[in-house]
This record gives C-alpha cells, structure tokens and sequence, in this order.
C-alpha cells in the first residue's frame, strides 16, 4: 500500500516490515505508532538496494543496477532512534546512513514488532491478554527495582534505595505461566519469584508480544 507517496508497507501477523523509498530532499521513514501500551522493538534495517526492483519507480536503469549495497550503520541508527518509543520518524538519506553506493537510488527496510510493557507493583496481579486467535509471547520479565520512581507511592525512601534489586526466576516463571496461552495472570509477589532484596518494595516488569496462533516461523 502505497502510504502519501512516502513507503511501501507490508503488516505480517508477527513481524512487520516495511519499506521507504529514498528521496533526494526531504524523504522520512515514518514507522507507524505502536498501540497504546506498546513499543517498538527494532530486529533489522538495511539502508541500502538488494534488487532491482523495489522503489524503481520512475527510476533510470543506471540507478537499479547495484544490488549488493548494504549500509553498515543502518541497524544501529534504527535502533538508536526507535526502540523503545511508541512511534519514531528517520529520514531515509545518505545524510543519515551514509551513501553506500554512489549513485544507485537506495531504500531503507526496517523489520520490527510492537511490544507490550507492563509494569505490576508488588501484592498485585499481572495480567497479559492477546486477542482472539493470538497467543502470548514472553520476550522479558523482571521481579525487583531498577528505579526510585516507580511504584514509589506511599513507600518510605528505605524501600526503594536498592535499585540493583532483580530476581534471576523472574523471565523462566512468566514465560512457563503465559507463553502460548492467549491470556494470563501472575502474582507480583516475593512467594513467586522468591525475594531478591529483603526490606525493598518490587514491582514485576513484562515485555510481551501477541503472535498469531497458527503463524509458521
């Protein structure tokens, strides 16, 4: 689908990838928002042309030849620039990614997924919901602190000055109780995941994506 004249966009149930044609002046690599509660997670980007026929549009011959051309800082400038945020905007341009061919007409394709994060404070119960026909996939997990801040209400300084607080159980427990399943609910407690720092108030982190049941890899 050809989205305002600025990429090609092609949404496969697990990863996404998507495709934007290079511009010589003002060209962005517009990856769409995440849902609400999600983020981007970043697995490849290339920079660069590998056939001859994406994005050849209105394009001389001359400039489809090259088929070997590859940027080397593409993955680390995604990356750099989206993971983590919701959405994220990245100009595809030899000012960002370097030319690795002079004079081939190049695009940049990114592949990523939308994760859900979830933060559940200690005493309460995380739950993980896909939609239907989906199935939970546990991709982090972490029972402790990291932060003064988070799920700090009400608690006194000397119950969140261990920010160095992780449970090791933390990723084998969520991932036994949800992967797979299209919904669950796990205890945010020390008798699950064992008490990785006495006297300091956790709170359970869980990244997670929704894949569709029946997807082959």
């Amino acid at each position: 689908v050809d989205v305002q004249g600025i990429g090609y966009f092609l949404f496969v149930c697990f990863f996404i990838v998507e495709l934007i044609c290079s511009k010589f002046r003002h060209s962005y690599s517009l990856i769409p928002s995440s849902g609400e509660g999600q983020v981007l997670v970043i697995h490849g980007a290339d920079y660069g042309r590998h056939d001859k026929t994406t994005c050849s549009d209105g394009r001389a011959a001359s400039q489809l030849q090259v088929v070997q051309c590859s940027s080397p800082t593409s993955n680390d400038v995604v990356a750099k620039s989206c993971n983590g945020k919701n959405s994220c905007t990245i100009p595809a341009s030899n000012s960002v990614f370097g030319d690795p061919c002079v004079g081939t007409y190049k695009y940049l394709e990114v592949v990523y997924t939308c994760q859900f994060q979830t933060v559940t404070c200690e005493g309460s119960q995380a739950k993980l919901q896909c939609g239907k026909g989906q199935i939970l996939v546990i991709h982090r997990a972490d029972y402790g602190r990291h932060d003064q801040t988070t799920c700090s209400n009400l608690q006194s300084d000397c119950m969140l000055r261990d920010v160095l607080c992780s449970s090791p159980e933390s990723i084998k427990v969520v991932a036994e109780s949800c992967n797979g399943k299209n919904s669950c609910t796990i205890s945010a407690t020390s008798s699950v995941f064992g008490n990785p720092c006495f006297g300091t108030y956790k709170y359970l982190e869980v990244d997670y994506t929704c894949q569709c049941k029946y997807l082959k890899q």
